[in-house]
């Protein structure tokens, strides 16, 4: 990932957002061309305090034969796979800027994470699968959440016999939060305002992002943020 630093956030942020999005799209190469599936995951750490990246694909996924194949070469380096989680994205325009001779660009949060591969054993799919369901399940609290229990035995272990559970070692972490945090104030507030005037949630969000860098700007009073942000008519 190319990235400058002033948009790069700490080791802690990035591990953070990747555990609040669960989602990503993990790659591999199959010494031809790249393998790429999107998938959810679970983030957990090793006793060490390593940082592990579990996920499971279809049995008839490349990347599953691309693995098998990798944990037979015992004798060989294992190549890193690259999981890419990407958050909210937006257009930014010229126009919205305080500041004059702006030029397009886009916002968003991405984080790569990388290392080697290896196929899960024995209890640990099972294990997985309970603790996947069981994190997604929470996100629609006050709802019971659905549990595997609710599955048949016969039906839920030809499911696991068609998938195959895969963990990644994280050994690299690269990040990019881009939220204009080399403009001024005057431009931050600015952008911000009409980001959060958009229709669109993603656009929102990063309005809300860009508010918590710098709180002072937005605080209650009259400021752009308010009058923007204001129903019409209430001024």
């Amino acid at each position: 990932m190319f990235t400058r630093p002033v948009f790069e956030p700490d080791r802690a942020a990035s591990l953070a957002f990747v555990d609040a999005r669960g989602f990503g799209v993990v790659c591999a190469y199959d010494g031809g061309k790249p393998v790429a599936s999107s998938l959810p995951f679970c983030l957990e750490y090793l006793s060490d305090g390593t940082p592990c990246v579990s996920f499971h694909v279809a049995r008839g996924n490349a990347l599953a034969g691309l693995a098998d194949r990798q944990s037979s070469c015992l004798s060989s380096p294992k190549p890193s796979w690259l999981f890419a989680v990407n958050g909210a994205d937006a257009y930014v325009s010229p126009h919205w800027y305080a500041s004059p001779d702006q030029v397009p660009t886009w916002l968003y949060q991405a984080v790569h994470l990388s290392g080697p591969v290896r196929i899960m054993t024995g209890q640990q799919l099972a294990d997985h699968l309970d603790a996947l369901s069981a994190r997604f399940e929470s996100w629609l609290a006050p709802k019971p959440p659905w549990t595997t229990s609710e599955v048949t035995a016969g039906r839920r272990e030809a499911m696991m016999q068609a998938i195959v559970g895969l963990v990644m070692t994280v050994e690299e972490i690269e990040g990019s939060f881009k939220l204009n945090q080399h403009k001024s104030d005057v431009d931050h507030v600015a952008v911000a305002t009409a980001l959060v005037r958009q229709p669109d949630a993603a656009a929102q969000l990063l309005a809300s992002e860009m508010r918590a860098l710098r709180p002072q700007l937005f605080a209650s009073g009259t400021t752009q943020w308010d009058a923007m942000t204001m129903p019409e008519g209430t001024m």
